[in-house]
């Protein structure tokens, strides 16, 4: 969503769809000033068992934005990315990536597998991208 958008995060989803007690109450009580980092919304998602999809669309129904992305694309500051282009990556990492993307876009779950497998932080991954002109997306909490 846009920043015209903020506020406004309930909009993206059918108005029928029922939102989870347990799950707003433990979003209501962990998220501060109307935000909550990508980090606590895994670790709930973590904790409750449910997917970190349906903490998005919680978040989005209590209109709290998602900041601090753990891929470094959004949240920041401003709100802006801190992930930056690679100058130096492995040619294995890069492959992994390439093998990987649908369309032009590598999904968020499948740069968490990589960083995973190649056991390096998941902002590398991103960076990786940024330099190889791959997008990351759809977020697995929906933001994107």
């Amino acid at each position: 969503m846009t920043k015209e958008d903020r506020g406004h995060y309930a909009k993206k989803h059918s108005p029928g769809r029922e939102v989870n007690t347990t799950l707003a109450g433990e979003v209501g009580k962990r998220a501060g000033n109307g935000k909550m980092a990508c980090a606590v919304a895994f670790d709930i998602a973590e904790n409750l068992g449910v997917s970190p999809a349906e903490v998005g669309f919680t978040l989005d129904m209590l209109e709290i934005r998602l900041i601090k992305c753990q891929l470094g694309l959004f949240g920041y500051g401003s709100g802006k990315k801190i992930a930056q282009a690679t100058e130096n990556m492995p040619e294995s990492l890069e492959k992994a990536i390439r093998a990987e993307v649908s369309g032009e876009n590598l999904s968020c779950a499948t740069a968490w597998r990589i960083a995973g497998e190649f056991r390096i932080g998941k902002m590398k991954v991103s960076s990786a991208c940024e330099a190889l002109g791959i997008k990351i997306k759809p977020c697995q909490l929906g933001a994107f």
